[in-house]
């Protein structure tokens, strides 16, 4: 189990919050990074606030329409790095995260997240899911030292992304399952405590699910917790089992598909929702079946020949099957 210190505050005024914070932690010097959207949503006010104190701010927007976590847009931020302490401000959700929380990392900086809306469970990972050279890969980055959600912003966000966040949180019971058959089958290293943290912040966000539909103060609390509770476990434990298994794997097919054919991505949360609902379906045939077609089934199959994965593979993945 890893030790987790990250500051968290849900709430009204976080501007406010995180100039309190700032002050306590001295933190005087800033590189921030959002989009035109989220800048407009929160970081000007986050910007002026800052300023208002005297303080040293550099600014990243990015005006694309579509934002990648690529070589392209990285290094847009790299290029403002230098050799003084600043502290990095992702002012956004999980793509504008992973960019600021890898650059963060590589020049040894802390990192403030500051999400604009609940969108995805990723806001305090120590990792982040970057596209190299079309590739989407995941890399070592930095935990954040406090997430501050500001609950106004978040509950004026687009209903697609807080549908996206709700999306991701229901994925983690298609987690649970296969962590829980990993554990009995495989004997993988399992922790009942943080099953259980997991399940319990789940059918909470289950229950407010209403409340999240409205998109009121109650509900988008509720959810941005659980978002950012599911990400702690996960950074408590020392890896991703306690919340993303087949599903997620299934969501990252499609966002491979997806760059492959040089469409438009799709909202993380959005395609682990839909891949969750497969994989329902899928644990409902298992729970109807009995123990001795199991054994059965078990005893009829056969691992696929290696030549025949290969071709698959290549049948799937075209040009980047060899990654």
């Amino acid at each position: 189990m890893n030790n987790v210190d990250i500051h968290l505050y849900l709430g009204e005024n976080a501007v406010e919050h995180l100039l309190e914070y700032c002050v306590q932690n001295q933190h005087e010097r800033f590189l921030m990074v959002a989009d035109r959207n989220t800048y407009a949503a929160l970081g000007q006010a986050v910007e002026t606030g800052l300023m208002s104190r005297g303080w040293d701010v550099k600014t990243v927007i990015f005006q694309e329409e579509e934002v990648i976590p690529d070589e392209a847009f990285i290094f847009q931020v790299l290029l403002q790095a230098e050799a003084s302490e600043r502290t990095y401000l992702a002012v956004g959700t999980g793509t504008l995260t992973d960019i600021a929380r890898f650059a963060s990392h590589r020049t040894r900086r802390p990192f403030i997240s500051l999400p604009t809306a609940p969108s995805v469970d990723g806001f305090t990972s120590p990792s982040a899911s970057l596209v190299i050279q079309r590739m989407k890969v995941t890399v070592q980055a930095q935990t954040p030292v406090a997430v501050i959600g500001d609950l106004p912003t978040l509950a004026a966000s687009p209903q697609a992304m807080i549908a996206a966040g709700f999306g991701d949180i229901l994925g983690k019971a298609i987690a649970l399952a296969d962590w829980k058959l990993g554990h009995l089958v495989w004997d993988e290293p399992y922790s009942q405590e943080v099953a259980e943290r997991v399940r319990t912040t789940l059918n909470d966000c289950i229950q407010a699910a209403p409340e999240i539909g409205r998109a009121s103060n109650i509900g988008i609390e509720k959810l941005m917790f659980s978002l950012a509770d599911t990400g702690l476990s996960m950074l408590y434990f020392g890896n991703s089992r306690p919340a993303s298994g087949a599903e997620h794997y299934m969501s990252h097919f499609l966002e491979l598909k997806l760059l492959r054919e040089g469409r438009h991505a799709v909202l993380h949360g959005a395609k682990v929702g839909l891949c969750s609902i497969w994989m329902a379906d899928l644990y409902a045939q298992l729970r109807g079946m009995t123990k001795a077609e199991a054994v059965r089934r078990l005893k009829k199959a056969r691992l696929p020949e290696r030549a025949d994965e290969v071709d698959q593979n290549s049948s799937s993945y075209g040009p980047i099957a060899e990654k």
